[in-house]
């Protein structure tokens, strides 16, 4: 897929994406973004906006009903699913659907065994992406035994063990704890700045506020696509989207309406909504 061993500039591409379960229920419509490598992108929107369905479309396991999605310049089909999948790994919502393996260390090895790794390359990357995740002491734990962001550290130490280069996220936080949460959250950064590319599929503005790029879904369509900076300076842009805001920035907003704004207040509100 990859030609020549190039990676192509866009790494998935969505062209003009409608999807139904009934044609007078549309789930999305006209959708159309790009995700380039080293992207951190954030899909926010509120339960219903069609944000799940998205990565499930992205990942081959529901078929447009019209447009494409392209993943290293091939269309997805169920012809092709499973290549696609050996450069896209996605970690659920709930870590406990995930296990497949008695111990952390089978189900690290699940992915790469039905990709038919040899055993020793198996051991190597279960040792190395074990340590990187911070699970070596774990390995021959259930993994009922672990915690919620454990649980999701080992999903994730699974798929960097494929070596795929992509890593969707589909509201992989939010049955975590607030300590589990801000751990993934922080462990997601390492990944994006180390040049993986994440798809991050969220409700929570908190944890788009990371990301480098942010999409809006809003009853089934795009309502706004840009840097966080661009997009939470301007009010409009979550108008009608039922998104909370941090309460940082509905301060900001208030201040900023009534003309009691200062440049030194400014800048104390945005750098405490920031997160990059």
């Amino acid at each position: 897929m990859r030609r020549h061993g190039v990676i192509p500039l866009s790494l998935i591409e969505i062209k003009d994406l409608a999807f139904h379960y009934s044609p007078k229920r549309p789930i999305l419509h006209d959708i159309q973004f790009n995700v380039e490598k080293g992207d951190w992108i954030a899909v926010l929107g509120h339960n219903g906006s069609g944000k799940s369905t998205l990565a499930k479309l992205i990942m081959g396991l529901l078929q447009p009903i019209s447009g494409t999605v392209s993943v290293f310049d091939q269309i997805v089909t169920p012809e092709n699913v499973y290549d696609i999948r050996k450069h896209i790994g996605i970690v659920f919502q709930n870590p406990d659907n995930q296990f497949v393996g008695t111990t952390v260390r089978d189900d690290i090895a699940f992915g790469m065994e039905n990709l038919c790794f040899p055993r020793e390359t198996m051991k190597e990357r279960i040792d190395f992406y074990a340590a990187k995740v911070g699970l070596s002491g774990l390995l021959d734990k259930e993994p009922s035994a672990l915690s919620g962001g454990q649980k999701q550290r080992v999903a994730i130490a699974g798929i960097l063990a494929m070596k795929t280069d992509i890593i969707v996220f589909d509201e992989a936080t939010s049955m975590l704890d607030p300590l589990s949460r801000a751990e993934l959250i922080q462990y997601i950064r390492t990944l994006n700045q180390e040049g993986l590319t994440i798809l991050m599929i969220t409700h929570d503005i908190e944890e788009a506020l990371y990301a480098n790029r942010i999409v809006i879904l809003n009853h089934g369509t795009i309502a706004e696509d840009g840097t966080p900076e661009k997009l939470f300076r301007r009010p409009s842009a979550f108008s009608g989207t039922g998104l909370e805001l941090p309460v940082s920035l509905r301060l900001y907003y208030a201040l900023s309406a009534k003309g009691g704004m200062t440049p030194k207040l400014e800048e104390f509100l945005w750098a405490s909504s920031s997160k990059r």
